[in-house]
């Protein structure tokens, strides 16, 4: 049997049960009396079966109709607690943000940030994946992504944050007296990182640019940044860090920085998200202080960069 009825008229009997008045539940609803007796009516003639029992004084339900009432109650104020948990999500600081992000740069920069949202909005919640994979943002529901270098998220918004440089590092002892230019990089020990396995160099002063693939004499190849930064201390070979994470290392004398003219093109790094307009309130929250984090002052930026300020 194929039942065909509305829901409205489903929520207007409900409404008619509990104030066990037509003239108070029109009241309620906020409708006429007459297009509420209609469409009670015509729920019945859908389902066949009298639900009320109608007098000029009262209404009482039938026995089918106390079963009805018994069953669809339940289902409307489910629906009116969804509908008071998107009402939430659109007005309220609390729920949980799921967030993608580079391995290194979520550790060494992103980190501190969250950290300091969490500690701002206590009922907020992130759920942070890190992997140095491109993973399918769509098939993971994720809310925010972060992204260094160019990305394919069709239809996401990419807002810009800060670029990256990188800088090619040695050991503290390292001899580059034969390190002139980045040609002479050619089968000298090598610690490569992925995915920067082609470092695009240019020139501080003059602009020239440069690439280098390291192919020869690499000693090894891993895709974390401790690691590589460790590989380069105990003189394994030279590496190419960002400079969010040499600096502070080359500024303590634990590592030397190599043809410090030299240094690749800017990457920048982008915060995705799917929708400007219609987002949670948490989500909106984020993304502005993400964005003021990063963009009040260059100073600001540089010093929060190299973990200097939090």
């Amino acid at each position: 049997m194929k039942l065909n009825y509305s829901l409205d008229d489903m929520r207007y009997f409900c409404a008619v049960a509990q104030h066990g008045s037509f003239k108070q539940a029109a009241v309620a609803l906020d409708i006429p009396l007459s297009t509420l007796s209609r469409r009670v009516a015509k729920l019945e003639e859908d389902l066949s079966i009298r639900l009320l029992n109608r007098d000029a004084h009262r209404v009482q339900l039938t026995h089918s109709g106390q079963k009805y009432y018994e069953r669809s109650l339940p289902l409307f104020e489910e629906l009116n607690d969804v509908a008071v948990c998107l009402l939430q999500d659109k007005t309220q600081a609390k729920g949980t943000i799921r967030i993608s992000a580079p391995v290194n740069f979520g550790v060494l920069v992103l980190a501190q940030h969250f950290n300091a949202f969490l500690n701002q909005y206590p009922d907020i919640h992130l759920d942070v994946r890190l992997s140095n994979q491109t993973i399918d943002i769509e098939e993971e529901a994720i809310d925010i992504a972060f992204r260094v270098g160019d990305h394919n998220a069709a239809h996401w918004i990419g807002r810009h944050l800060t670029n990256i440089h990188f800088v090619i590092c040695g050991a503290v002892n390292l001899d580059m007296f034969q390190l002139k230019s980045p040609a002479d990089l050619e089968g000298f020990p090598t610690v490569v990182c992925a995915p920067m396995s082609t470092w695009k160099l240019q020139h501080n002063t003059s602009g020239e640019m440069q690439t280098y693939t390291p192919s020869n004499n690499i000693r090894l190849k891993v895709d974390d940044i401790s690691l590589l930064t460790r590989a380069i201390q105990d003189g394994i070979g030279i590496g190419f860090i960002p400079d969010y994470h040499a600096q502070p290392l080359i500024d303590s004398g634990e590592l030397r920085q190599v043809l410090p003219e030299w240094r690749n093109q800017p990457r920048g790094c982008q915060m995705l998200y799917r929708d400007r307009d219609n987002m949670p309130f948490r989500l909106r929250l984020l993304i502005d202080f993400m964005l003021k984090r990063f963009n009040d002052n260059p100073l600001q930026k540089c010093l929060i960069l190299t973990g200097q300020i939090d």
